[in-house]
């Protein structure tokens, strides 16, 4: 099984910046193009899938109703890590063959134009 650790805004989601419960939050994020269906395949396939957001604790419900809403499957949601700069460090197997990728995406593209199965998906 693979453990697939995503970002949402700019990246399942459109960037948007400032956007409050008061603003029209819900209406204004649109789920990007090729996301629910790649999701929804990773889930089918037993892929365990942590969102991780640098929107604040305090945003918990609000971005689970957002998720809901555009019917984004996850197993975890973690919050408050700042996209400033993520880093993914694992060991590579017995093998010497490569257990982990790190896949940057361009803001707001969504996952239509990237050969997933270059990284095993």
């Amino acid at each position: 099984m693979k453990t697939i650790i995503c970002d949402i805004d700019g990246t399942l989601l459109d960037y948007q910046c400032n956007i409050t419960p008061h603003s029209g939050w819900l209406k204004t994020h649109t789920a990007l193009p090729g996301v629910i269906e790649k999701m929804h395949k990773w889930e089918v396939q037993g892929c365990r899938i942590i969102l991780i957001t640098g929107r604040r604790e305090s945003d918990r419900l609000r971005t689970e109703k957002e998720l809901r809403h555009h019917n984004i499957p996850y197993d975890m949601l973690i919050m408050g890590f700042a996209d400033t700069g993520r880093v993914l460090i694992n060991d590579v197997g017995k093998g010497g063959e490569c257990k982990a990728h790190a896949v940057s995406l361009p803001r707001d593209k969504g996952f239509d134009e990237f050969d997933w199965e270059e990284v095993g998906l």
